[in-house]
């Protein structure tokens, strides 16, 4: 892309920063190239990633807090992170549905991207993506993953304030204890809080975490706060924004952002480490002998160990 296409993306273009992120996704050369001149222009935006299993609302709350940081006439993306399609390999719920009544305002900017077969709940493409409306000047950048449990690990890493999104009844309060959940979220939303046990769970999140103790990375004790929504109805949203401002004016006051900003770009360089080295290591492999290693531990003569040394071996003469 030429300079002029990057200037209209840090103008805030929402056209070039759209074919930008298409070729983020289809992993062009081109693209890559012009991401990494964008990344200077980035780390201005407030990351925000929204979690939790799936069935709890949090499309339905991502498209209410997009109202309510508008409200506070602040700019924002979204990257809504989808199952991906059997058939196309796309994102299954495209643009999302419940957040079009934002498409119109040229101060928000939402973008789907499909999984691939990724773990974790993040795309590899999402990180690129939030790069780019980053370098737009969105002030909030919402990130919404798949769901998958204790998978989503990863938007924790990646975003400055976490949100683990759960309902009543769903047996999500269990599965936080199993999956540990508690010390990776910053915010607790218990989201369809109209629906009966809302208060029990809040009560019994609360109590886990007084047991849990000192937040591990905290200059004073701070228990994450547990707030009661109804996002379709968008009650409960502006307190559950302010508190994530709140939260971001905690990590500046602690000097806690500069470690979470580290913690961040750790990731996305193994991330990119990675990438690099299998893209090497599939321009080198000796295909070859790769199936005839696929038909050796189809018969179990070696195990994958073994099978991997002798791809390596073979690289490292070449």
């Amino acid at each position: 892309m030429t300079t002029e296409t990057i200037d209209r993306i840090i103008s805030g273009d929402v056209r070039s920063a759209a074919r930008l992120m298409r070729g983020i996704e289809e992993d062009t050369p081109d693209a890559l190239k012009t991401l990494e001149t964008l990344y200077r222009h980035t780390g201005r935006a407030y990351i925000v990633g929204i979690t939790g299993a799936p069935g709890g609302g949090k499309s339905t709350l991502v498209d209410a807090l997009i109202g309510a940081f508008r409200r506070r006439e602040m700019k924002v993306g979204v990257v809504a992170i989808d199952p991906t399609s059997p058939l196309t390999g796309g994102a299954i719920l495209g643009d999302r549905v419940r957040m079009q009544q934002h498409c119109t305002d040229p101060a928000v900017f939402i973008r789907s991207v499909a999984t691939r077969g990724w773990l974790g709940g993040l795309a590899r493409a999402a990180v690129g993506m939030m790069h780019v409306m980053d370098a737009m000047g969105k002030d909030v950048v919402l990130v919404e993953t798949v769901g998958i449990g204790q998978q989503e690990v990863d938007v924790t890493r990646l975003a400055h304030t976490s949100l683990y999104v759960l309902t009543p009844g769903s047996g999500d309060s269990i599965q936080m204890m199993k999956a540990g959940i508690l010390e990776m979220a910053d915010i607790f939303v218990i989201n369809k809080a109209d629906q009966e046990g809302a208060y029990r769970v809040k009560m019994e999140l609360e109590a886990m975490m007084a047991m849990q103790g000192e937040h591990p990375e905290a200059h004073e004790q701070r228990q994450p706060p547990v707030l009661l929504t109804e996002a379709v109805y968008g009650k409960g949203v502006d307190d559950l924004c302010q508190e994530i401002l709140k939260h971001r004016d905690y990590l500046l006051s602690y000097g806690l952002m500069q470690k979470r900003e580290h913690e961040r770009v750790r990731l996305e360089l193994a991330e990119a480490l990675e990438a690099a080295l299998k893209a090497l290591i599939d321009s080198r492999t000796d295909h070859e002998l790769y199936e005839s290693l696929v038909d050796d531990l189809v018969q179990r003569r070696i195990g994958p160990q073994s099978a991997a040394s002798q791809l390596i071996g073979r690289l490292s003469r070449t």
